[in-house]
């Protein structure tokens, strides 16, 4: 190890002591049945933390540093600069109660999700932590309520309220699977310790429920909204980039708005004899590309059958990667199934990999099922979201080659701790929505025009998510218009589109990541491409600027896999970062 590496793998050590749910999620299981100190002691011990750290590596001398270390360097000095901020600026702990669901679920369902250590000495870790749980909450009742600007936001404390049930059924899921191993001595000798822990958790757990349905949201005054100078601090963060706006983001995802929607119109008309036979083409282009759209979002399975269809498009999938030499595929075990209910607020689908210190562990391609709640004509609604093509966009987002396949690439890179600690959410979410065009692009979708206007539909999603994340902490946008942009400008349906209002109210700035990640992508692309092109003597205007995004024709001296390896094989840097590996500068 290197003076640097020694140096890093100190501060690891004191950040995951500090904050053992992140050490678990991370694959660093010296601190399973801990949780973080939760009260207030806690977040200034931490804070002292992140200052005395970021003095360390901010006085390190850049040129005894290899140029990868400089990297690594920067790397972490923005983690503690978004830390500082979270903890010292933003606090969501003292106004969002949904953050508390978040640290007390992840922090349960990381250690009976994945076989990281036998089940006896995970399930050691789960009861010590059902233990913990009761403390946590009395914290959380301390803290919530405290910022002294910030109100509790009505919305966080009514959505927490409905999803801590999941929470509680954790420890019901713990103490089954405990039961059902019962015939290993280490097991069965923990059973009731876990039993009594899960009993005093549920308890504690189902009282601050009520709590939050009956009082807190009842009470509760806040905003959900973060306001123009909060949200943009906390993007700057997001994005790993001090010099971003969220008029800048704003103005690149309208103008690319317009074009997909023109594109959209383009190929309504080209395919409206075979989806709509001889009915009259709308005047209106928002009416003629819907007529479209809902024709093809009558081909959807059944409720019950979303799981299993995604997984034989998994193995499709993978095929086609193989047949057309897009990328190596991993051999890491991925998983189909539902999402845990505490996390069914978050997304339709998603992808929950495993730690990157977690090497060969299980990822999880997780479907949202249709809420209980709903009505037949809400679940129809929903199933035409999720209609037979746009879950094989969605599996090569989530799975192959999105987030599974990057997360396997990240997690095996070899590179050095400090990159495989700390990933970015701009890079997972940029890359799945990047390469997802990249595989249409490969001849994925055949002569299937109706799958590259679902295709552009998905992703006019991802920039219209972006619009939604500036207009509604910026500017107030109101649900109303929220949803008139999600299904009269980008043809959602109607029961997806008041999710994602929702979402969107929820978890400032994620929202941009699809899209402003994606256009990093798509920037370094371009440029790798020119300097190919120019090396291989054919100049850099050889390369056209492409009126969408992707649709390259071949460029001399530019091989796409190599690309593609090359993007993804250093972890999940920040993209500033990542241009500076690839690009230099």
């Amino acid at each position: 190890m290197t003076a640097f590496d020694d140096l890093a793998a100190r501060f690891l050590d004191e950040l995951f002591a500090a904050d053992p749910v992140t050490a678990t999620m991370v694959g660093d299981h010296r601190f399973d049945g801990s949780w973080p100190d939760t009260a207030e002691p806690g977040r200034l011990a931490r804070l002292a933390l992140y200052e005395r750290w970021a003095a360390e590596f901010a006085g390190l001398d850049a040129a005894a540093l290899t140029p990868d270390e400089r990297i690594d360097r920067d790397l972490v000095l923005g983690e503690l600069a978004r830390f500082r901020f979270l903890d010292g600026e933003l606090r969501e702990d003292a106004w969002d109660p949904l953050s508390w669901v978040y640290l007390i679920g992840g922090g349960l369902h990381s250690l009976i999700s994945r076989d990281f250590a036998p089940l006896a000495t995970r399930l050691e870790s789960f009861a010590s932590r059902l233990e913990g749980v009761p403390k946590v909450v009395a914290d959380a009742q301390a803290v919530l309520g405290s910022h002294p600007e910030r109100p509790v936001s009505r919305l966080h404390a009514r959505v927490a309220g409905e999803r801590i049930g999941g929470v509680a059924a954790l420890g019901d899921e713990a103490v089954a699977l405990a039961e059902a191993s019962a015939a290993e001595a280490a097991v069965a000798a923990l059973l009731p310790r876990l039993r009594a822990a899960n009993a005093a958790a549920r308890g504690v757990l189902e009282g601050i429920g009520r709590h939050l349905r009956e009082e807190v949201a009842v009470r509760a005054v806040g905003p959900a909204k973060l306001g123009r100078d909060l949200f943009a601090a906390k993007l700057r963060y997001t994005l790993a980039d001090p010099d971003v706006t969220p008029e800048a983001i704003l103005e690149r995802a309208e103008r690319e708005y317009a074009a997909v929607r023109a594109e959209m119109v383009r190929i309504a008309r080209a395919v409206w004899p075979q989806w709509c036979g001889e009915r009259a083409i709308p005047d209106s282009e928002g009416e003629l590309v819907r007529a479209v759209l809902d024709a093809v979002a009558r081909e959807h399975p059944g409720a019950e059958e979303l799981v299993d269809v995604c997984r034989a498009l998994v193995a499709d999938i993978e095929a086609f990667c193989r047949d057309h030499d897009v990328i190596g595929l991993p051999d890491e075990p991925l998983e189909v199934g539902w999402t845990p209910e505490f996390l069914r607020s978050f997304a339709g689908a998603m992808l929950d990999a495993p730690g990157p210190l977690d090497v060969g562990q299980k990822a999880f391609f997780s479907i949202t099922p249709a809420r209980p709640e709903w009505g037949p004509d809400e679940v129809e609604s929903w199933l035409r979201e999720l209609n037979s093509r746009q879950l094989q966009l969605l599996t090569i987002h989530e799975a192959v080659p999105g987030h599974y396949l990057q997360g396997a690439y990240a997690a095996r890179s070899g590179g050095s701790l400090v990159r495989r600690a700390f990933g970015s959410g701009l890079f997972a979410e940029g890359w799945a929505v990047y390469v997802t065009q990249v595989m249409l692009d490969r001849g994925y979708a055949g002569d299937d025009l109706a799958l590259w206007l679902q295709h552009w539909k998905f992703y006019l999603r991802a920039v219209v998510n972006t619009i939604l994340d500036v207009r509604i902490h910026c500017s107030a946008m109101t649900s109303g218009e929220a949803l008139s942009l999600m299904v009269d400008g980008a043809f959602q349906e109607r029961s997806e589109a008041e999710a994602k209002d929702e979402r969107a109210r929820l978890t400032a700035t994620q929202l941009s990541t699809y899209f402003v990640g994606s256009m990093g992508f798509w920037d370094i692309e371009d440029e790798t491409r020119r300097r190919a092109a120019e090396a291989a003597g054919e100049g850099r205007d050889a390369v056209p600027m492409p009126a969408l995004v992707g649709g390259y024709p071949a460029t001399p001296g530019f091989s796409e896999r190599a690309h593609l390896e090359a993007v993804v094989s250093h972890g999940e840097p920040p993209i500033p970062l990542l241009r500076r590996i690839l690009l230099g500068g």
